[in-house]
């Protein structure tokens, strides 16, 4: 069931809204003066941006199409994926959140993830700013791609307008205001988008619930029409458990999860926001599950064809409200793009303007001139991500695992035993960072399991990381400043 009009009350709420994120972006050009305001907001952001900020930037469309589609498809089993992020988004905002804010600032003024492993491990050879920065141009630009894959289908399915033209349509959107308005618009931008999705993916199932009678009766059909739907463990392996829930481990490696930290105003802030953060993502986690659920007894109820399960929010939206109510909700999915393809726009930039021009090739570069080469990287990177993004059939969630489990046991691994080992070494960093990234990379390509590719990916770069640090020294000045950090703690 496709909607091939274009409803003019849903295309005035997308203008309107895009509108408003773009003048955010306009507004905070003016006030970007070097490139610790481009690309941290100048480390002033609240709690409660800090925290909507990383939510919305880690729930990309994913969230409103890729996790209820999943469950349309498999049932609860699929929501185990949900209960492994809230669990690991919880220990990176109190295990990892304190120690790198005091690391990246107290310790040295760390601009990037990459700068902040260079200046840790004293990386007086730039090895391991040159393979982070690789890392992040190659994962993040699969990223981006399943942030655009999602915006296209949502204007295709909105506006029935063909692929291509959507396409090209979101990507300009999301360019534009991230080439605009650098880190602050990204965070003030996230915060509205951050309570635009909560709002949406409530009402939602709400309304679904009402429609089919209440919660038992929803309930009963699914009983009827795929029990298997309701259960937790029938037709799933074991290491389909344990490879949903290590999805978990991802997070500790998410650079644009990870900037969150480095930005928040004070490390009196991260309790406050570790609540509002995780408070919000569960909320929006639950919601999002009972979509694809409950999708399975609306469309049998009322003997709907739905084509393609990704696009189950979009249907009952357009379903279930008045247009002007749908162009809002449908408003939540472009947001939801919008937070998280900005942000990953946003590092990938910096990647290259900080971590390859200034500090490699030019480190006297006027700092104009690297705010300027970071704005071209946006654009650089989101043209690759586009190209790859021209598969009208590629899957969201396929995308979005793969760049995650990169990051997560490239980046992942090696930031917890940095903030957590003091005797780690910079040789133990780089074969670590290395063989995460080729394992996953690998694995994903080339052996065939049901495994995660995260899970064979972060123990072999942890094994790496320990073999690696116990056979080389310690560098000068490293284990002082590891016991500054702590001091600080």
């Amino acid at each position: 069931m496709e909607v091939v009009h274009i409803n003019t009350p849903i295309a005035v709420m997308f203008i309107a809204y895009a509108i408003l994120m773009l003048y955010i972006g306009f507004y905070f050009y003016r006030q970007n003066k070097n490139t610790e305001d481009y690309f941290l907001g100048g480390r002033s952001m609240g709690p409660m941006i800090s925290a909507l900020s990383a939510g919305a930037s880690d729930m990309s469309g994913w969230l409103l199409m890729g996790l209820p589609g999943a469950l349309y498809v498999s049932g609860f089993v699929d929501s185990y994926i949900a209960i492994g992020l809230t669990i690991g988004a919880s220990l990176n905002w109190i295990f990892v959140a304190k120690r790198l804010r005091i690391y990246t600032s107290v310790i040295a003024n760390s601009l990037t993830i990459p700068d902040y492993f260079e200046t840790r491990f004293d990386d007086d050879k730039h090895i391991l700013r040159i393979v982070c920065a690789v890392v992040i141009l190659i994962f993040f630009t699969f990223y981006v791609s399943s942030g655009l894959v999602s915006g296209a289908k949502l204007f295709e399915s909105t506006f029935g307008i063909a692929y291509e033209y959507a396409l090209t349509t979101g990507t300009i959107i999301i360019v534009a205001y991230t080439f605009l308005g650098g880190y602050k618009a990204v965070c003030w931008t996230d915060m509205i988008q951050g309570f635009l999705m909560m709002i949406a993916l409530v009402a939602v199932p709400l309304v679904m619930l009402s429609h089919l009678g209440g919660f038992n009766e929803a309930m009963n059909i699914l009983r009827k029409v795929k029990p298997q739907a309701l259960s937790m463990g029938e037709g799933i392996s074991m290491i389909s458990v344990v490879s949903a829930l290590a999805w978990g481990l991802g997070y500790f490696g998410q650079p644009h999860i990870l900037v969150r930290f480095m930005s928040i105003r004070s490390t009196k802030d991260i309790p406050t926001a570790t609540f509002i953060g995780i408070t919000w993502m569960s909320i929006c986690l639950l919601s999002a599950c009972f979509i694809g659920i409950l999708g399975i007894a609306y469309v049998d109820k009322f003997e709907l064809s739905l084509q393609d399960p990704e696009k189950i929010f979009i249907v009952m939206s357009q379903l279930l409200f008045n247009p002007w109510i749908t162009g809002i909700l449908l408003s939540a999915i472009l947001a939801a793009i919008m937070s998280t393809a900005s942000s990953q726009l946003l590092v990938s930039s910096s990647t290259i303007a900080e971590d390859f021009y200034k500090k490699i090739f030019r480190e006297d570069a006027p700092a104009k001139v690297v705010l300027n080469l970071g704005k071209v990287g946006v654009l650089l990177v989101a043209v690759i991500a586009f190209l790859i993004s021209t598969d009208k059939h590629s899957s969201v969630l396929s995308i979005v695992s793969y760049a995650w489990a990169g990051f997560g046991a490239s980046f992942g691994s090696v930031m917890l035993f940095s903030l957590f080992w003091s005797k780690m070494t910079r040789v133990g960093a780089i074969l670590g960072m290395i063989t995460g990234a080729a394992v996953v990379v690998l694995w994903k390509n080339f052996v065939n399991s049901d495994l995660y590719e995260i899970i064979p990916g972060f123990l072999a770069a942890s094994v790496v990381i320990i073999i690696a640090s116990l056979l080389t020294n310690v560098r000068p000045g490293t284990q002082a400043a590891y016991e500054r950090m702590l001091k600080e703690l």
